[in-house]
């Protein structure tokens, strides 16, 4: 029920940017900005590069586009491309987030992030020269949001990664149909 709700600051629920190592010079999974799909949750794919750079991130962490048009046309994904305690990296245009344990959860955080509630908000924050502006993280991070307790969360999370997965399901079967 949504009256148990608390107002959190977005930096209170998610790790904004956390911190990863990854040698420089050292091959890893990259995933370039053009291999991110609009509002598609998932990663289709990756490729090995030597690590020179850029955003890290894990499984589960939700990375979010920060550049303009990019987020405007929905570039927001979930990590679920790499293999346990594996560290990837991708384009320096983006913002990471990840879910704190006991506060979030990781599917509905990509949820949020992918909402009008946190997207609305880091779009209108743009700033710099006409057409490579960027996201202000810091104003990111200091949105309040609703937030209902864990346990609501991993339902509500739950609840829309079956839809994400049913549609992903049945895009696979057209993509097969059609070959």
């Amino acid at each position: 029920m949504k009256c148990n709700w608390c107002i959190k600051k977005l930096s209170e629920i998610a790790h904004i940017n956390p911190k990863e190592s990854i040698g420089k010079g050292i091959m890893a999974k990259k995933v370039p900005m053009d291999k991110l799909q609009p509002f598609y949750r998932d990663i289709p794919e990756f490729i090995l590069e030597e690590y020179k750079g850029g955003a890290k991130f894990r499984n589960d962490d939700t990375i979010m586009a920060r550049i303009t048009p990019c987020l405007e046309n929905g570039k927001i994904s979930k990590v679920s491309v790499l293999d346990d305690d594996e560290v990837g990296f991708g384009s320096t245009e983006y913002i990471v987030f990840r879910a704190i344990e006991g506060v979030s959860d990781a599917d509905f955080l990509y949820y949020l992030i992918c909402s009008p509630l946190v997207r609305n908000p880091a779009i209108k924050s743009m700033v710099g020269s006409s057409g490579r502006q960027r996201v202000q993280t810091d104003v990111v991070a200091d949105l309040d949001i609703e937030l209902p307790h864990i346990e609501e969360q991993r339902k509500i999370g739950s609840i829309l990664r079956t839809l994400d997965d049913k549609i992903a399901l049945n895009n696979a079967i057209n993509n097969n149909l059609a070959a």
